[in-house]
């Protein structure tokens, strides 16, 4: 089978549209997908700077949705026509996976990050014949199909807007799983959001369709202007300290003012060290910190930071199951409670270049390309 598909053949290249290969049909477990959209995530973005460890040529996007248009038989709980939300990849039988916490499965970078399943191997190629690197998140969905494990395929209602669904496998996922799943926000709880890009607002409107107070610290007014329309607290990160203003306290100083003393709970999307310090700072005793980012650097912790019970953790995937939470997400968006579509800018495949420089100038929250369509 030959399809179009955007190939980046070298950390410093473009992406290119290629015709590839696709050299058997699904087997078993698996569903051959159309894909309607697929968002750009920064963890795509990322392999530019993985010092090799995601290999290349590959075909990248793990944000897809769309149609299955045939199954590897009636075990896959998916029939042609079904339209699915695709979401990472996971073993399904580790004790992480077992116990209802595939984000920790034991395979976890092995399948999405770092070479997918080794029996996939040459089953991908380019039109000459060169290996393209099997499936990423087991999906490389920046492309017309996706062939995808039935288990991360998250079978949504047929009425909804397939083609901009897809960021609700990972992004969105990831800042609603940690508001649900990894904080447990209820009413009248408070957090505080650093980073107001996709993860970010994402955690905006869970908190919000919780109950609680968020607060959103950015250092650009436009996303802070976006997290205030989706009922966040806006707060400059870098404000101009002038002596006798508000703006003279410092950044956990002005949370805590905002908040009654601090916040009970904290998402870090950044990797800043010195906002992870004042996140933890801002937090009310035994309060909980949580990190998205991968750090690159060692995270340096200020004394007095840990105190009183504040802990800190790494949140991978929002602590999600994804056929829980991503029908839970769409129940919530029909409702108005959970606006992800706010946060779209749709594009052409044609254009991913575009799209992706867009994404580094911060011009965009969220960009899902098209592969059959002109955008927005």
């Amino acid at each position: 089978m030959r399809f179009t598909a955007a190939v980046l053949r070298s950390c410093e290249s473009r992406f290119a549209l290629e015709e590839v290969v696709l050299n058997a049909g699904p087997g078993a477990g698996e569903v051959l997908v159309k894909i309607a959209g697929c968002g750009m995530c920064r963890t795509d973005l990322a392999v530019r700077h993985s010092a090799g460890r995601s290999p290349l040529p590959a075909v990248l996007g793990h944000e897809g949705a769309g149609t299955v248009v045939e199954t590897g038989g009636p075990d896959t709980g998916l029939s042609t026509g079904d339209h699915v939300v695709l979401s990472f990849d996971s073993c399904g039988h580790c004790r992480s996976c077992m116990g209802a916490a595939p984000a920790y499965c034991d395979s976890f970078p092995t399948l999405n990050l770092f070479g997918g399943r080794k029996e996939h191997t040459g089953r991908f190629t380019d039109v000459d014949g060169g290996a393209l690197a099997p499936r990423w998140f087991g999906q490389s969905s920046f492309a017309e199909y996706a062939m995808v494990p039935a288990r991360n395929a998250v079978r949504v209602d047929p009425t909804l807007p397939i083609e901009i669904l897809g960021p609700l496998g990972c992004g969105f996922l990831t800042g609603a799983g940690a508001v649900f799943h990894s904080f447990g926000v209820g009413p009248g709880d408070t957090i505080a959001v650093y980073g107001a890009g996709a993860v970010g607002l994402a955690a905006v409107m869970a908190a919000t369709a919780a109950g609680a107070v968020a607060v959103a610290v950015d250092r650009h007014p436009e996303r802070l202007a976006l997290a205030e329309r989706l009922h966040a607290i806006p707060l400059h990160a870098a404000p101009d300290e002038q002596p006798g203003s508000p703006d003279a306290y410092g950044l956990h100083e002005r949370v805590q003012r905002l908040t009654d003393g601090g916040t009970q709970y904290a998402l870090d999307t950044t990797g800043s060290p010195q906002l992870i310090n004042d996140a933890l700072r801002a937090l009310r005793p035994t309060g909980h910190l949580g990190l998205v980012a991968r750090l690159h650097t060692p995270l340096p912790l200020e004394p007095g930071t840990l105190d009183r019970g504040r802990r800190i953790s790494h949140i991978c995937e929002g602590d999600a199951v994804p056929g829980l939470l991503i029908p839970r997400l769409t129940r919530l968006w029909e409702a108005g409670r959970f606006p992800f579509d706010q946060l779209i800018r749709t594009y052409p495949l044609t254009d991913i270049n575009q799209a992706e420089r867009d994404c580094d100038a911060g011009r965009v929250v969220k960009p899902v390309l098209i592969p059959a369509g002109k955008g927005r």
